[in-house]
């Protein structure tokens, strides 16, 4: 590898971890304001970048939503894959991992607001807000048959997914949900 193309390896990586930082200020930003009193301005500010270079990776305050929004449905989704792809480890751990990375992390009063946030503006996202949610019900779902068989699985699935909701809205903070959601987890299991 020459010298011109180390040095572009490394700056697509900073390019991409700015890229990333920026995108997890936004989610924040947007969730402290909402999304129509939010501007490119504030989210600059929070993620300490100039407001030419935002517009510069993003090119409206949409399409850096739907980045955000993005960015953030696929790290869950893609840890959740690994949470339950390990088979090693008890169902019960997997899925209480899992349910921990798709709702416990917003489980809060900032947190509550990226969720309302995005329910507000589902037309900003397209079909990411379905698509994934429905890969989450099926990898749950996945998970559970192997120990209880395909059609057990989906009903159990869809109680543990209105369980951990219904907790979600209930609780404060994150430790309050784990702990709620780890009986509902015990109750399905036995």
């Amino acid at each position: 590898m020459s010298r011109h193309d180390s040095g572009l390896a490394a700056s697509t990586v900073a390019d991409s971890d700015r890229r990333e930082s920026v995108l997890e200020s936004a989610l924040v930003t947007f969730a402290r304001f909402g999304y129509r009193k939010t501007s490119m301005e504030e989210v600059a500010r929070a993620a300490h970048i100039s407001r030419p270079g935002l517009y510069f990776l993003f090119t409206s305050k949409e399409v850096l939503f739907r980045a955000a929004v993005t960015q953030a449905l696929e790290r869950d989704i893609a840890a959740v894959e690994r949470f339950l792809a390990d088979s090693d480890r008890p169902l019960r751990k997997r899925l209480l991992e899992s349910f921990d990375q798709w709702a416990g992390r917003y489980v809060g009063p900032m947190t509550r607001d990226i969720t309302a946030v995005i329910d507000d503006n589902p037309d900003l996202l397209g079909t990411i807000v379905e698509t994934i949610p429905r890969r989450f019900e099926t990898l749950i779902a996945d998970a559970i048959a192997v120990e209880s068989g395909r059609q057990v699985a989906m009903r159990l699935t869809q109680t543990l997914i209105s369980t951990s909701i219904g907790i979600k809205h209930q609780v404060e903070a994150r430790d309050a949900y784990i702990e709620r959601f780890t009986v509902a987890v015990d109750l399905i299991l036995r």
